[in-house]
């Protein structure tokens, strides 16, 4: 069923076509929106294939961007009013938000694994489809008279459930090397099976992935881990050959045996994919990636004790190597600091139920808390399945208000320095004990806040003159 924007989309896509069509350009749907379409599900954008080139696409539509003319690649945005748009005179607007309008062409030689160094505009629709990576994503269809244009199989291919490269499958990843990345997330989001041939030259070529860019290599991962199908994801990139490429210190957590009464799942490799499996879903980047690397100090902390296998400090550890992913795959600081927070506070849901007060509830004000409390879920059914802390602690979000959580502070600096302690490092620890006090429910009102400052901390500093405490 279309949403409202995507039919609008669909719809606008529609008349670009048959603007193109009355002045005699051939026109169709082309690739990811045919094959969603066709399995009846509402894709996330439109592209558009013509024989009309760049410069011609652009007189019809005026307002368009051309955001790779040499390649034959223009967009036209969906006219609904600038404030919904990327801004005022900013080019770059969302995709979901725009048609791509793409000329017929063939691409002559990929020396830089990424991009054609020449293109040949054309004005046959075969060839152009016999140039795209996947025979699911190589179809068109008139939207006007509902034809399917399929030069490549891909319609047999669809019905079959499998992912197979247009052609020679070595040839079409050496064009782009990101496409051996594509095969693994297009056949895990629709559970398909990698055609032999095709499997085969990935497990070839996979060392070569290194020379895409980082962050092609981290937006593809995000996808496989967000899109439902994170497990099979990552057993097919194991299978490829492309994870100890892209993300060596997960395969390392394959034969890293836990202690069974913990984890009866198996091995760390084991309990990780299981416990992607039990991500919510839609999930938010973050989490994924948190999820993915909670245990990713485990290989290297790895001991057999007398009493069962340990992973001392696992924790600390993980938390750099994430660090050190995430710096390599380029994530934002934000995002960052989020996934390393994930990793970094994991294990402490395992002292919840016996926390102090006022120590669970600065736990329950993480920035995103919601997030490590799904982590713990999908943790939990992921080994023992025990979720009773997890019910605790929505128990105590359900029954403790907000402003019990995270409340006005009682006193503060300057209220110290009125009542004449002299500023210096103790006003982290006096803030913070009364700040404890409060949030036990012992401390109610800034008067009784300042006699236990008085009381607890009476040599704190030289006062000031004429300050009372």
């Amino acid at each position: 069923m279309q949403g409202t924007n995507g039919q609008m989309l669909k719809d606008f896509s529609i008349s670009i076509i048959q603007a193109l069509r009355r002045q005699g350009f051939q026109s169709y749907l082309v690739g990811g929106c045919v094959r969603d379409l066709l399995l009846k599900r509402e894709p996330a954008d439109y592209d558009i294939a013509t024989s009309a080139t760049p410069e011609q696409v652009m007189g019809i539509f005026p307002d368009t961007y051309a955001v790779g003319a040499q390649f034959g690649v223009v967009l036209v945005p969906l006219p609904i009013g600038q404030e919904q748009r990327a801004g005022e005179g900013q080019k770059a607007i969302p995709k979901a938000q725009a048609v791509e309008v793409a000329t017929f062409r063939s691409d002559l030689g990929y020396s830089d694994g990424r991009h054609p160094n020449e293109v040949r505009f054309s004005h046959d629709p075969r060839e152009d489809a016999e140039r795209r990576d996947f025979t699911i994503n190589g179809m068109m269809l008139d939207p006007v008279s509902g034809e399917v244009f399929d030069f490549v199989g891909g319609r047999k291919d669809l019905e079959a459930g499998v992912i197979r490269a247009i052609g020679d499958p070595d040839r079409r990843f050496a064009e782009d090397k990101l496409r051996m990345l594509r095969a693994v997330r297009f056949a895990a989001r629709f559970e398909y099976e990698i055609e032999a041939e095709t499997l085969s030259a990935i497990q070839r070529l996979a060392h070569e992935i290194p020379v895409v860019s980082r962050e092609r290599v981290r937006d593809e991962l995000t996808k496989m881990l967000t899109e439902g199908h994170a497990r099979r994801a990552f057993l097919l990139l194991d299978e490829s050959g492309l994870l100890k490429e892209v993300l060596p210190e997960i395969s390392a957590m394959k034969g890293v045996a836990q202690p069974p009464e913990f984890h009866p799942e198996g091995d760390v490799f084991a309990h990780t994919l299981l416990l992607l499996e039990n991500l919510p879903h839609p999930c938010p980047p973050t989490l994924a990636w948190g999820a993915l690397l909670h245990d990713v100090g485990k290989p290297a902390t790895f001991r057999v004790a007398p009493e069962r296998i340990r992973f001392d400090g696992h924790v600390d550890v993980g938390v750099k190597i994430a660090e050190e992913i995430c710096r390599r795959l380029r994530f934002s600081n934000h995002d960052a600091a989020q996934v390393l927070a994930l990793v970094d506070n994991h294990m402490r849901f395992g002292h919840a139920t016996r926390m102090k007060e006022s120590t669970l509830k600065k736990f329950l004000r993480l920035p995103a808390f919601e997030e490590h409390l799904a982590l713990h879920r999908a943790d939990s059914l992921a080994s023992h399945r025990n979720l009773s802390t997890y019910e605790f602690i929505r128990e105590k979000l359900a029954a403790i208000p907000p402003e019990k959580i995270r409340p006005v502070a009682l006193v503060s600096g300057d209220d110290l320095i009125a009542s004449g302690y002299a500023p210096g490092p103790r006003f982290r620890e006096i803030l913070a004990a009364v700040e404890d006090a409060q949030l036990e429910g012992r401390l109610l009102s800034r008067e009784a806040a300042l006699e236990f400052v008085k009381r607890e901390f009476p040599a704190c500093g030289a006062r000031l003159s004429g300050g009372t405490v």
